[in-house]
């Protein structure tokens, strides 16, 4: 459920040739679900592993949590597309969505996003409340709080938005224990600290689309300097994060550590970058592949605490 951007690339076709698959793939960002999903299984993955129970004996709640986080982030992937149809054809990167092209019809759209949503959060109720609780805030904070309310009104909208992709884990490790515990809200904590330095090297690439646009993202605002020093503040707070989950041992320390340092490294050289929109994608790449290292590697080291 990350805010508005893809985390890794949506469907781009052009009319002529995109299909019905491909349309709806792009419809429902099928690049953010499969990403928040990763999120959402790692949650779920510690609660098990640091509560002593065994996944294999409750596949139920396996099931139940996968399945109905899939269609509250596709729910709301397509609400936000419903939502953009004024916007997206300003926008060159959004121009081949299906609510852009016309392929899918507004109505349709919106009875497929809540139908996805209403269906996703039975799943995530019979989970456990508390997962189905964390999901209505999920998609409240994505929906509302950013698509409707920040992104098109305050410059702190990737702030607001990072609520929302901070969420799935939360609900993850609800499903298993409802109570949460500090395991969970470092794992909410990383996410939300990960996806501005994330997010503000794509709205980097897309400036002049934004700004066509209107959306007051920062670089569009403030400028590509005082983007990169918010990308650096950002990049900063995450080096304690991996501290709060000392129960996965000193390897997991030591390699989320050094992939902060490598960010770290990466964010000071952009003040001396000559080409501002090539250091911004290869911010962008590295912020991927450490959030996929990161997170694979939380479930890998938690098999041998």
């Amino acid at each position: 459920m990350s805010n508005g951007r893809s985390l890794s690339a949506e469907v781009h076709q052009t009319p002529e040739t995109t299909t019905f698959l491909n349309d709806f793939l792009a419809l429902i960002k099928i690049g953010i679900v499969n990403s928040n999903l990763i999120t959402v299984f790692t949650g779920m993955w510690l609660a098990f592993q640091f509560s002593d129970r065994h996944f294999l004996q409750e596949l139920d709640i396996l099931a139940y949590t996968l399945v109905g986080s899939a269609l509250i982030i596709a729910g709301s992937a397509a609400m936000n597309n419903y939502i953009d149809t004024d916007i997206d054809p300003l926008m060159a990167s959004k121009k081949s969505r299906p609510t852009v092209t016309g392929r899918f019809k507004p109505s349709a759209v919106l009875a497929l996003a809540l139908s996805f949503i209403v269906l996703g959060e039975l799943f995530l109720f019979s989970a456990s409340v508390s997962a189905g609780f964390y999901g209505i805030a999920g998609i409240f904070a994505y929906v509302v709080l950013y698509t409707m309310w920040s992104k098109r009104r305050h410059v702190g909208n990737t702030i607001v938005g990072s609520i929302s992709g901070a969420i799935p884990p939360l609900i993850g490790w609800a499903a298993v224990e409802p109570t949460l515990g500090m395991g969970a809200w470092a794992l909410f904590l990383i996410m939300f600290v990960w996806q501005p330095p994330h997010f503000y090297a794509l709205a980097m690439k897309r400036t002049e689309e934004y700004r066509a646009a209107g959306i007051p993202m920062l670089p569009v605002v403030k400028g590509f300097h005082r983007t990169k020093k918010s990308m650096l503040a950002w990049v900063l707070l995450l080096f304690p994060l991996p501290f709060l989950l000392m129960n996965l041992g000193m390897g997991f320390i030591i390699l989320a550590s050094l992939l902060n340092l490598g960010w770290l490294v990466l964010a000071v050289r952009g003040f001396k970058a000559q080409d501002d929109l090539k250091w911004a994608k290869t911010m962008f790449i590295y912020s991927l592949n450490y959030m996929t290292i990161l997170f694979v590697s939380m479930i890998i080291f938690a098999v041998f605490v």
